[in-house]
């Protein structure tokens, strides 16, 4: 059953994207694509640095209908496992009062869905690498603190191992612990992941035990759970919740924990691919891109490659709820330029906070047209 659950689940998400990198006209060929222009040079998908300084940032530049789940030798790593830290001895994760075994958990396990996981910090000196697709196993976490008798109105503290061999070269802080409200574990149908991709969690994706809170921000969900505990109204942020509080788009930083809002992903889009075709002796252009995030799947989406130019809506879109859908516009260009492509929803109801600042927008340089 777990393994259909498991095929179930990646076969919905392909479907979804089913069509989607097919160019309009079928006569053309493809003949190279265009690199994006004034972003970080770090290697991409490759492991660089050590513990808070560990980074890993994935290539998404080959994201089709057939490759929406991330494998996990690629997926991106933001703080990389403590040396300090010891799984090859018996662990536990104590919740309450109480302990809960390793062995335990792995026996109450079950398929949690593909879920996407970003980075808060994921920007374009990364190449916005800080984002990836996993298929999850685990406990969902309500039911367990109803089972442990968890006050519904206590503040939660999900903490994780924290303890690192060296000082950091980076500004990053240790901190692997966040504070939520009840309404947030159940409204996020949060669980304690305990496999990834069909295979158990690595160190460096959060061995033994990872908090995953699907439609957050990675900086909530955090590696090496080691505690779960009630705390009260009068409970200070953690530092991981101060590190990242403007990146979490709050309202500076609160003082106390309650006053935080929820660290969840607004509905965002970006290329990550722009094709150059040869269709009937001309040179013609398709871009590839994502869309992900929000409370419900994207509505019409609009595209235009210039500050100067207006917004026209996105030829094909095929959004996943969860995870993030694919979509792909075929474009012109009347000359050779630089060119800044830029995405935001026709429903201005909808929050989109990144796609108003212009945080996904990339650029392009065309020699040919």
């Amino acid at each position: 059953m777990t393994t259909r659950r498991r095929w179930v689940g990646t076969t919905i998400l392909a479907a979804a994207a089913g069509g989607v990198g097919c160019f309009v006209d079928t006569v053309g060929r493809p003949i190279g694509t265009v690199p994006f222009e004034g972003e970080g040079r770090s290697p991409l998908d490759t492991l660089t640095g050590d513990e808070l300084d560990g980074r890993q940032f994935t290539d998404l530049s080959g994201l089709d209908s057939g490759h929406l789940v991330t494998p996990t030798a690629r997926f991106y790593i933001r703080t990389r496992a403590s040396h300090l830290l010891d799984t090859s001895r018996p662990w536990s994760v104590r919740v309450g009062q109480q302990r809960i075994s390793l062995e335990d958990l792995k026996s109450q396990a079950q398929p949690q869905g593909v879920h996407l996981m970003e980075c808060a910090g994921n920007n374009r000196a990364a190449s916005f690498g800080m984002i990836g697709v996993a298929l999850w196993d685990g406990v969902p976490l309500a039911p367990l603190l109803d089972r442990l008798s968890f006050d519904k109105s206590a503040r939660i503290l999900v903490s994780g191992f924290d303890e690192y061999s060296a000082k950091p070269l980076t500004p990053s802080v240790p901190g692997a612990s966040w504070i939520f409200s009840r309404q947030d574990i159940d409204e996020s149908r949060a669980f304690l992941a305990t496999a990834m991709n069909g295979q158990p969690l690595t160190p460096d994706h959060g061995a033994p035990v990872r908090l995953v809170l699907p439609g957050w921000y990675g900086c909530a969900c955090s590696k090496w759970v080691n505690e779960i505990a009630s705390v009260d109204g009068r409970a200070e942020p953690t530092s991981q919740m101060r590190e990242y509080a403007a990146r979490t788009h709050q309202h500076g930083m609160p003082e106390l924990a309650r006053n935080y809002q929820p660290a969840t992903i607004d509905l965002a889009a970006m290329p990550v691919r722009v094709e150059k075709w040869r269709v009937g002796g001309k040179v013609q252009y398709k871009v590839i891109g994502i869309v992900w995030g929000g409370a419900q799947p994207a509505g019409k989406l609009l595209i235009r490659f210039g500050p100067e130019e207006p917004y026209v809506p996105v030829t094909h879109v095929n959004a996943v709820q969860d995870s993030w859908g694919l979509w792909t516009q075929n474009w012109t260009p009347t000359q050779p330029g630089t060119y800044r492509i830029g995405l935001r929803l026709a429903d201005p109801s909808v929050r989109t906070r990144r796609l108003d600042e212009g945080f996904y927008v990339r650029q392009v340089r065309i020699e040919e047209v």
